[in-house]
């Protein structure tokens, strides 16, 4: 019976990957539910309802590499609970995974929920030991909208300066399906990103300089949400400042598809997971 159940879940996962790539949250979070991992939910970096965040740490690991995730939602929706899967699939790697939230549209416009996730890496930091984690090993890493968010951390000077983080302390950019060089193209959009801000406060390929943190950058060839070109146009970027860069385009997979290869029982997975375990392994 136990295996008919798994073979059962398995098929209700076939069957919530839409034509666009997206995976039923609730299928792709019950696996997540146990592991040899501890979970601490809700722990606030900020006071607010959107200004807290959930911590994945593997059993028995002390000093361990720390990824700080995003999730995306076009910076108007998403919450980390519904990403308890990716802090699974990150913890399964050795990683101490955080997930936090952070204010959205119509709340706030930008450059805040940029402000909320510098005073996330913050709050890590300082309580890297305690969580398990490297305060010297920390990782920036996003999907989508949550992309763009690490991506303005991590090349963008002075934000996390701003939020008391020392200069150095970001090892490395994790970028799945990012729009790296945004041009608002619906109302909500040009009113999260408008005036005072013009197009060179948000784009992140604009802040890349020699001796940035390196980068792994990751993307579905056939993304209709977030053209392909953004992450072509960032390492681009990259390359041309001298920045080490891994780049990974994917044939054929959708805006989703990096994500959603982090769910268990996902079909046709991209190995993304051991794609970042490679990274930070090689990242000193």
């Amino acid at each position: 019976m136990k295996y008919l159940g798994f073979a059962i879940l398995g098929l209700i996962v076939l069957f919530t990957v839409s034509a666009c790539g997206g995976l039923s949250f609730a299928v792709a979070n019950a696996p997540a539910l146990f592991g040899d991992f501890g979970r601490r939910a809700d722990v606030a970096y900020l006071p607010g309802e959107r200004r807290t965040l959930d911590i994945y740490t593997p059993r028995n690991v002390s000093r361990a590499p720390i990824v700080i995730f995003w999730y995306g939602g076009s910076w108007q929706n998403g919450s980390k609970n519904l990403y308890r899967f990716i802090g699974s699939g990150l913890a399964k790697e050795g990683f101490v995974a955080v997930l936090p939230d952070y204010r959205v549209y119509p709340e706030v416009r930008f450059p805040a929920f940029i402000d909320d996730a510098a005073a996330a890496v913050a709050w890590v930091r300082e309580h890297a030991a305690e969580i398990g984690g490297d305060p010297e090993r920390i990782f920036l890493a996003g999907h989508s909208a949550g992309a763009h968010i690490a991506a303005m951390l991590a090349y963008e000077d002075g934000r996390l300066a701003q939020a008391g983080v020392p200069a150095g302390t970001v090892r490395g950019f994790i970028g799945l399906s990012g729009p790296y060089a945004l041009n608002p193209n619906d109302d909500n959009l040009r009113t999260i990103f408008g005036a005072p801000y013009v197009h060179a406060d948000w784009q992140p390929v604009r802040f890349v300089k020699p001796g940035a943190p390196p980068a792994l950058l990751v993307h579905g060839e056939a993304d209709t949400v977030v053209s392909v070109e953004h992450t072509r146009k960032m390492a681009q970027a990259l390359e041309a400042a001298g920045v080490p860069l891994t780049l990974r385009i994917y044939p054929e997979r959708r805006h989703r598809d990096p994500m959603a290869s982090f769910a268990k029982l996902a079909p046709n997975k991209l190995p993304v997971a051991a794609e970042i375990r490679t990274f930070v392994d090689a990242t000193k």
